[in-house]
């Protein structure tokens, strides 16, 4: 058997037969095609046969993965000519990223430790860069919590407003667009952690972060969006336990009818005549034999 690999391009379908496989690998080549210089936003895409063979994968993958790159935005598919690559390359580059969060199912846990590593600094340059516009927005943001006491949608909307007036107030552009890659997974983090707490508890951590901003206090804007941040990861394990707790309870209650009903076969099989009948077909086995 000789040990040689087969060339990429002689069976894509061994390869990267997996739509979200292969539309992960076209998002990374387009990435470093643009960031090279080989393509630009708006160039047309060669063939589907020129590119199924250079990236090694089958056609019927790569037409699936096309598609999905053009629902993403990615590229444009004219019947007839051919695809293009978005003109808007800073949406082409930003793709990849959210692609990520949602392909690779991102953990909360996760997200909670990348926002303790970022967040906290952000804030503390919030204090340090924020104008009237970003703090307008940080208190618009504290207004719809306390206006939503028994509307968790705009409770959950106002309190991402937070977050990404916090982002835009640190004045640096690449958070900005950051926070639009993993807004939805915060969103979702939030919706969790709004329905283990009630509106004061928010409103606790809210309230001093814009306090300190307000202030022009880094250090402190830095140690409260911490605590803050801290107390929802917290939470999310608090809920990971009830929840864990809650199904263990379910299936045990499911368990338990089952349990109950295999008593009286218990007993059946233990009454005399049951046992007399067995005696007798043991006796008879003995006599054939």
């Amino acid at each position: 058997m000789n040990g040689r690999r087969k060339s990429p391009a002689g069976n894509g379908e061994n390869i990267l037969s997996n739509k979200e496989d292969v539309t992960h690998l076209l998002i990374l080549r387009f990435q470093q095609l643009l960031s090279d210089g080989v393509l630009s936003p708006g160039t047309k895409l060669p063939s589907e046969r020129e590119l199924a063979a250079s990236f090694g994968v089958a056609r019927s993958s790569l037409r699936q993965a096309l598609k999905v790159l053009e629902i993403m935005g990615v590229i444009t598919q004219k019947v007839g000519d051919g695809s293009y690559l978005n003109k808007d390359a800073s949406s082409v580059l930003a793709v990849p990223m959210e692609f990520l969060f949602l392909l690779d199912d991102t953990s909360l846990q996760e997200l909670t430790e990348m926002r303790l590593m970022m967040e906290p600094s952000l804030a503390a340059k919030a204090a340090e860069r924020a104008n009237a516009d970003d703090i307008a927005l940080l208190r618009q943001s504290i207004a719809g919590l306390e206006q939503s006491k028994h509307d968790r949608v705009q409770l959950v909307a106002s309190d991402l407003l937070f977050h990404r007036a916090i982002f835009q107030a640190s004045g640096n552009r690449l958070t900005e667009r950051l926070f639009h890659v993993i807004h939805r997974a915060m969103l979702n983090m939030i919706m969790v952690t709004s329905q283990l707490v009630d509106l004061e508890h928010t409103l606790h951590f809210h309230q001093p972060i814009l306090t300190a901003i307000e202030q022009r206090n880094p250090e402190m804007a830095f140690r409260l969006m911490t605590d803050h941040l801290t107390d929802a990861g917290n939470l999310l394990l608090q809920g990971r336990a009830q929840a864990n707790a809650r199904n263990l309870r379910d299936h045990l209650a499911s368990a338990a009818p089952v349990h109950k009903a295999l008593r009286p076969v218990g007993k059946a099989l233990r009454s005399p005549q049951v046992l007399t009948t067995a005696k007798s077909t043991r006796s008879k086995q003995v006599n054939v034999v």
